[in-house]
């Protein structure tokens, strides 16, 4: 729910932000370079000021081939996903998010990281559909700003896929404070760029004042929204994350037609977004379905049996014996595989255990 909360403030804030109708600053490059560059910022203190966090190590190789792609196309799709709310609705745009999902699956068939599943597909078709007829339903419908949206997306399935296929293969764990640490600083150069030559010669000739709390307080709801997710990961778990996305675009989409009265829903999107996200459940079924497979625990009775090899292992491990000292190969492969055992998955092994070292007892008597 915190995560729901947070990036409901978020979006609302953006929209009253970049809307000609409200606050009326129409520069999304701008506004995304303060939360990246503030973020970037905060990072910077949390790792080498107040060390809350310690820093990977990171090679300048790792950084070219890894931080560096992640970061252009982290950059991509802050840009034209936040241009989009200069041209379509809060609530539009909620619903053309829901081919996130399609977006994603086609990236990593291509890609080589997902094999095309006919059971997936048919979900993808339904979102899709879905997703049309939502489209073909709206009052204020905008081309430039669905492409906008669309194009967003696919940057952020491109981002999420070499996520994968980059930093999992060079054994690299990022948390929140870390990725903002390397990526923040990389897609601050990478929109500084397109701002130069679309946005700086328009701010020049603009009547906008800067306000400073407007971009602070926007900026702390950015940052807020990136721990949020983190803690809901962290304390919850897929499962719980994919529900609680779901329940966001409902009330992200409810509320924002209360907050900005143009955001008018007709009953044609609700039944298309309706339709999309039967795709979009079941989706996240077939997902979570598959990581609990590939999570099921090993039966009872080789559990059993590899209870009791750590423990005899481990009880060597303490046993004076000159044989040991002599060699400490022995030892140390011992160490290794009961530090091994630690990191396992949790299952309740109190009896499994109780059980082996009866078996040892048996035997050493």
């Amino acid at each position: 729910m915190e995560n729901v909360l947070s990036t409901r403030t978020v979006w609302h804030h953006k929209m009253w932000v970049l809307s000609p109708k409200y606050f009326n600053f129409p520069f999304p490059i701008t506004l995304t370079m303060i939360h990246m560059g503030f973020s970037g910022a905060v990072a910077f203190f949390l790792i080498r000021v107040f060390k809350v966090v310690t820093p990977v190590k990171m090679t300048f190789r790792v950084y070219a081939t890894c931080v560096i792609p992640i970061s252009a196309f982290f950059a991509s799709s802050l840009w034209f996903g936040n241009t989009a709310y200069l041209h379509i609705s809060v609530a539009f745009i909620q619903m053309l998010k829901a081919l996130m999902p399609v977006a994603t699956f086609v990236v990593a068939v291509l890609w080589g990281t997902d094999k095309l599943r006919w059971d997936v597909f048919l979900n993808m078709v339904l979102v899709s559909v879905g997703v049309v007829i939502s489209s073909y339903g709206e009052i204020h419908f905008n081309v430039i700003g669905t492409v906008y949206q669309v194009t967003g997306m696919f940057a952020e399935a491109l981002r999420l896929v070499l996520t994968q296929v980059l930093l999992q293969k060079k054994g690299l764990t990022l948390n929140p404070i870390t990725s903002l640490y390397y990526i923040a600083p990389c897609s601050f150069v990478f929109l500084f760029v397109p701002w130069y030559f679309l946005e700086k010669p328009g701010m020049e000739v603009s009547q906008i004042q800067f306000n400073f709390w407007i971009f602070f307080s926007n900026a702390i709801c950015a940052l807020l929204l990136n721990f949020s997710i983190f803690l809901v990961i962290g304390r919850t778990g897929a499962v719980t994350v994919r529900v609680a996305g779901v329940l966001k675009d409902w009330i992200l989409i409810a509320l924002s037609t209360v907050v900005f009265p143009e955001s008018t829903i007709t009953g044609l999107n609700i039944i298309g977004y309706a339709i999309a996200l039967c795709g979009v459940v079941l989706y996240n079924y077939l997902k979570v379905k598959e990581v609990r497979a590939l999570q099921t625990p090993e039966s009872i009775p080789d559990r059993i049996t590899k209870d009791w090899k750590l423990e005899k292992k481990s009880s060597d491990l303490y046993t004076p014996d000159s044989s040991n000292d002599d060699d400490g190969s022995g030892s140390k492969a011992s160490n290794s595989d009961f530090i091994m055992d630690e990191e396992a998955p949790l299952i309740p092994s109190s009896r499994l255990s109780h059980i082996g070292r009866t078996q040892q007892s048996t035997r050493n008597a």
